[in-house]
């Protein structure tokens, strides 16, 4: 029989585990709880803003401008690819009503994830939105 101490370890060694089996997982990362963002995969960090479509797009473009050099753009499409701290960064964003609309920002260096940056451009455009 287990003593309870090792019961205890085995259940805390094996949750991170079923944890990261289990897919994308929407965690709350730090200060963007206060913003609506969640992180949906390694690279990625998505989130609802109340603005419309044009306030959304001009403000993806005012902060990636600042930060990097936009690549691409398509407003049609929704879609801004840039180059930000020498990761290419794919911001998408998506009208679900008139006043809801969802930002996608996702960055990778050399294809590995970079969430810190996509964080970081998420942060400023949502900030730059609630000012």
């Amino acid at each position: 029989m287990m003593s309870f101490k090792k019961k205890i370890l085995a259940k805390i060694l094996i949750l991170p585990l079923i944890l990261s089996l289990n897919g994308c997982v929407y965690l709350v990362v730090g200060g963007l709880g206060a913003l609506g963002g969640y992180v949906v995969s390694r690279d990625t960090i998505e989130g609802l803003t109340q603005n419309n479509v044009v306030n959304v797009w001009d403000a993806a473009i005012e902060i990636v401008s600042i930060m990097g050099t936009i690549q691409e753009q398509s407003q049609e499409s929704g879609i801004i690819i840039a180059k930000i701290n020498n990761a290419s960064v794919t911001i998408t964003i998506t009208a679900l009503s008139e006043t809801t609309i969802k930002l996608n920002v996702k960055a990778r260096k050399a294809y590995m994830p970079r969430i810190s940056v996509a964080q970081d451009v998420y942060v400023k455009i949502m900030s730059y939105l609630n000012e």
